[in-house]
């Protein structure tokens, strides 16, 4: 009986959770980022694995970081409001880039989530943290090259997946910044925060 076994117990309920948030996910967001979100999630469980970390708190945070993607501006400043940390120019300026921050707003008072390190992950996803916990980074980078981005090829990710953890984040971080750079977008301030942490 699993009341006996912490560990089992721990275990079914992370997967009750996982399937409660897997139909949220399915039926909140388009397809494509539903799928977006299960790639996330199963690449997130395999850095989790490869780094000492439980990888179903990975894939539970894969699958959770979009789910208020699609959600319209007004909500998305209701939630992210509640975390308790203000609200940057750039993030009030294009208010969907509160959906990580808002996501886990919604899994601490909908799901019952309490994992201090989920809900730290999905609410840095977009962004990162400096000083974060090794989930924060491994759901940044996750999101960034999972295997539905264009932009990386099997066998770069590949190589990726053999590095340490904070150099893999450096290295994802650094493309992400050149990115932007090119696109003339501005880097947020906690990305080089982040990055300079590590």
């Amino acid at each position: 009986m699993t009341k006996d076994n912490p560990a089992a117990a721990a275990a079914e309920k992370i997967e009750a959770l996982i399937k409660k948030i897997d139909r949220y996910v399915r039926a909140a967001v388009s397809a494509p980022r539903y799928k977006h979100s299960v790639r996330t999630a199963a690449l997130c469980e395999t850095l989790c694995a490869l780094h000492g970390i439980d990888g179903r708190r990975g894939y539970l945070a894969g699958l959770a970081h979009d789910m208020c993607k699609d959600m319209d501006s007004e909500r998305l400043i209701a939630y992210a409001m509640k975390d308790g940390f203000p609200i940057t120019v750039l993030e009030a300026e294009k208010p969907p880039l509160l959906h990580g921050r808002a996501a886990a707003v919604l899994l601490r008072e909908d799901f019952a989530v309490l994992d201090a390190d989920i809900l730290e992950a999905v609410a840095n996803h977009t962004f990162g943290k400096k000083n974060c916990a090794p989930l924060t980074k491994i759901l940044f980078v996750a999101d960034k090259i999972e295997p539905g981005r264009e932009h990386i090829t099997d066998a770069e990710r590949t190589c990726l997946l053999q590095l340490p953890l904070d150099a893999l984040v450096k290295s994802v971080i650094t493309d992400n910044v050149r990115f932007l750079n090119r696109k003339g977008k501005p880097v947020a301030e906690a990305t080089l925060e982040f990055l300079s942490s590590l």
